[in-house]
């Protein structure tokens, strides 16, 4: 396994993290979790030399901290760091702090972790909780040997992100979703120099985009791939081009079978500075290109249709869509769009609230047919239509 600096710890981090989001299930709902197969693929990252296992209160339905228990018996869990995240969306009062945080230590059948994470900041969110007092609790519980670091996963957009960095020097890490599609997205290329000049460790979670840089890839993109010096798998060159870049201190993937993990650390050991030629990476400029290339709606997220009048999330819903064909995915994005979960769509936001004002064609520099796009979308995206 190829080991990598931690922000300002003096401890090494596997290249690969673990992360207990998308794990095996029986084929029911996601707390369905396949307790026997996804235990003895946790141990066998950790018997490769996996050191770091991320989870939340959230994964699975509440199922993965129990699993990951579990599986952490019969000594795994002396040879590897914890992480958890507190939920802050569900956060109303600040004895929701304890409350959360002693159901978890229960659940992982611990009595201390190594790093404790407020989950998916966003800007409101983080006010929420900095105002309810979140870090002097978090240094109380430090101070008491129940977590040893705090950190915080985040999705928003830059400025948030450096606001968030800011409000605390004692950061020890930060999660940010990075891979070579979402370089510029949310925190992006800008947040991880702006942390790592802090010493912040950066964990680049969805690194393979959820899965989708792991499809077979259209044929565009294909014979983009056929270029390289080096024949890898669609995983693998979307993980070496974040293993590429010396502030990532690991890639963090949810693996749901075995191959997966045993592929994936494969690919780990083949990590590390040089790994990857100068060519190769401009290879994954050109399958970037190739992607963007499918794109079926030119828009460029600048904003200028925002806010809609009506409440529509027009950026958001042709991301959704662009994000469907690219990848060719479009049962995700029929989930999302019908969905009132953190990444999907509340039904006053969705295209069918469109009443044809068309205030947004005026302000679009890209021209679209944004009402005539909205119909569109939201038929194809629509259960049932």
């Amino acid at each position: 396994m190829e080991y990598r600096k931690f922000g300002k710890l003096d401890w090494e981090v596997s290249a690969l993290g673990f992360g207990a989001m998308r794990l095996p299930t029986t084929g029911g709902p996601p707390a369905s979790i396949d307790e026997p197969e996804a235990i003895r693929m946790i141990r066998h990252a950790i018997d490769q030399g996996v050191n770091y296992l991320d989870t939340a209160y959230a994964y699975h339905g509440g199922q993965s901290e129990r699993l990951v228990g579990k599986a952490l018996k019969n000594g795994y869990r002396e040879k590897m760091r914890l992480t958890t995240k507190l939920p802050v969306r569900m956060v109303e009062k600040p004895e929701d702090f304890d409350r959360i945080f002693n159901e978890q230590m229960e659940r992982l059948q611990t009595d201390k972790l190594d790093f404790y994470l407020l989950h998916g900041l966003r800007a409101e969110t983080w006010r929420n909780v900095r105002d309810m007092g979140i870090i002097q609790w978090a240094e109380d519980k430090m101070a008491k040997g129940l977590f040893d670091y705090l950190g915080f996963s985040f999705h928003d957009e830059y400025s948030a992100f450096k606001e968030i960095v800011d409000d605390y020097d004692n950061w020890t890490l930060c999660q940010i979703q990075y891979n070579y599609m979402d370089e510029e997205f949310q925190a992006g290329r800008r947040g991880v120099e702006y942390a790592a000049g802090k010493g912040l460790a950066i964990i680049a979670m969805e690194p393979i985009r959820g899965g989708k840089l792991s499809l077979e890839p259209p044929e565009q993109v294909a014979k983009v791939w056929e270029t390289g010096s080096v024949k890898r798998s669609p995983a693998e060159w979307a993980l070496q081009w974040v293993w590429s870049q010396p502030e990532i201190s690991l890639a963090l993937s949810g693996m749901s079978k075995m191959e997966h993990v045993v592929e994936n650390i494969a690919a780990a050991e083949r990590s590390g500075p040089g790994a990857i030629s100068t060519e190769d990476l401009s290879v994954i400029d050109k399958a970037r290109e190739a992607f963007q290339g499918l794109i079926p709606v030119s828009c460029t997220n600048c904003g200028y249709c925002m806010p809609c009048p009506n409440g529509v999330e027009i950026p958001r819903i042709f991301q959704l869509y662009n994000d469907a064909t690219m990848y060719n995915d479009l049962q995700t994005a029929k989930n999302r769009y019908s969905s009132d979960s953190p990444m999907g769509l509340k039904a006053e936001q969705r295209g069918d609230q469109c009443i044809e004002c068309n205030e947004c064609l005026d302000a679009c520099p890209q021209t679209i047919a944004i009402t005539d796009w909205l119909k569109k979308i939201h038929a194809e995206l629509t259960p049932g239509e």
